[in-house]
């Protein structure tokens, strides 16, 4: 499975903790941030916070045992262009998931939503034979699902609730995706003084327990919800809930109200 987000920790912060179960199930993850987050300081320069935000995101990976893949933008430079896209679509088609997680299409910024068109583009170009990757990479056939996350604060740019369609249960791995986003040890100031975060895993914390609290089961959550299914896999295809079972809830709500809008 392949996660691919906008900047290093976002993965950790949305994502690591459906991540951590999987991996623990026997699955190969993979995690690409598209940026480099060379503009996540305020002291250093954009080449040196690049540098030192490349290894935390090693390190992140590492401690939950994910294959990490290098960035090929830079902060505010996430564009939803042709020779963004080709490399994407090259990452995609060499890890050759059957998942894709990505980040929800609304969002509080665009480095987000782009990286979200991205990534679907992406995923819907694996099996075209005439689309040239860069590098080049032989198109795949594999059936996909593609799951966007919770966005960060749990609304969209408008403020609205995005409400989700499953709830991961991370609470036993609720530790260990604190540790994965301390790896991230340069964003402490740095989320304080742009976004007010004064804790960012206390922060990351708090997104977790009201994805709890909506679940109505879980003590900490993370949110998905399945991207269309055309171009993709079969429409009843849900693999993270085969793959977590009783760790994942689907969202009657959710379920009934898509109905009411067909």
């Amino acid at each position: 499975m392949l996660a691919i987000a906008a900047h290093p920790d976002d993965i950790e912060f949305m994502m690591a903790g459906t991540l951590i179960l999987l991996a623990d199930e026997g699955w190969q993850v993979h995690c690409l941030n598209l940026s480099s987050g060379n503009l996540g300081s305020m002291n250093l320069p954009p080449a040196k916070t690049a540098q030192v935000r490349r290894k935390e995101a090693q390190n992140a990976a590492r401690s939950i045992n994910a294959t990490w893949h290098p960035s090929i933008c830079n902060d505010l430079q996430i564009f939803y262009d042709d020779r963004t896209l080709r490399r994407v679509a090259a990452i995609v088609r060499e890890t050759d998931p059957s998942i894709v997680l990505t980040h929800s299409p609304d969002d509080y910024m665009e480095d987000h939503m782009n990286t979200a068109r991205l990534a679907v583009t992406a995923t819907f170009a694996r099996g075209v034979p005439g689309y040239r990757t860069v590098p080049s990479r032989t198109p795949v056939q594999t059936a996909v699902t593609i799951y966007h996350g919770s966005p960060h604060g749990l609304c969209d740019g408008l403020r609205r609730r995005v409400v989700p369609e499953g709830f991961v249960d991370t609470t036993s791995v609720q530790e260990r995706k604190r540790e994965a986003l301390g790896c991230h040890r340069s964003q402490r100031d740095w989320l304080d003084a742009t976004q007010g975060m004064n804790s960012y895993i206390a922060t990351m914390d708090e997104f977790a327990r009201r994805l709890g609290s909506m679940s109505r089961r879980f003590r900490y959550a993370e949110g998905w919800r399945r991207h269309l299914h055309y171009g993709f896999g079969d429409e009843q295809a849900d693999p993270l809930s085969d793959a977590l079972e009783g760790r994942y809830l689907i969202n009657a709500r959710y379920t009934r109200a898509l109905k009411t809008h067909v």
